[in-house]
């Protein structure tokens, strides 16, 4: 299993804790962005730059992705090609996306989507807490105590 991240929007602190995770459990992360990254030195954390450009890092990693690996990202759609291809999708706030919850999802992105490109202001997601990144903290961690799993 290789863990994917969506390193463009993800927050500090969010890779702060892949990076523990990653040394503490001897997994692959790989972070795609379409700017450098500066990452700790580490056998097993790996950078991917892509050019600049719409959806670009999320078609690398829906293109890179493996059954079981798992994608950290708050796209839903890359979320949902990841779901289509057997891995699992965590986003920075702890919540899973899975095959019981993606459409419905997809769904009201869409609709607020439509909503934004009429006018409606919104607003935007409240601000990353202390308790999103404790969320996704215990969720990774039970994620990785868990093993390999079928998707």
């Amino acid at each position: 299993m290789r863990i994917w991240v969506d390193a463009d929007a993800c927050p500090g602190v969010v890779k702060e804790i892949l990076y523990r995770a990653a040394e503490r459990t001897r997994t692959r992360l790989t972070l795609v962005a379409n700017q450098c990254l500066r990452v700790p030195p580490s056998q097993w954390i790996s950078t991917v730059q892509v050019e600049k450009g719409f959806d670009v890092a999320d078609n690398r990693i829906a293109a890179a992705v493996e059954p079981g690996d798992l994608v950290i990202t708050a796209d839903i759609p890359l979320a949902a090609a990841v779901i289509e291809k057997d891995a699992h999708a965590l986003n920075p706030r702890g919540e899973i996306y899975s095959r019981e919850n993606i459409r419905q999802l997809l769904d009201m992105r869409n609709f607020m989507d439509t909503l934004r490109s009429s006018g409606v202001d919104t607003g935007g997601p409240p601000a990353f807490s202390h308790s999103d990144r404790q969320a996704f903290a215990n969720r990774l961690d039970r994620f990785l105590a868990a093993g390999p799993r079928p998707p």
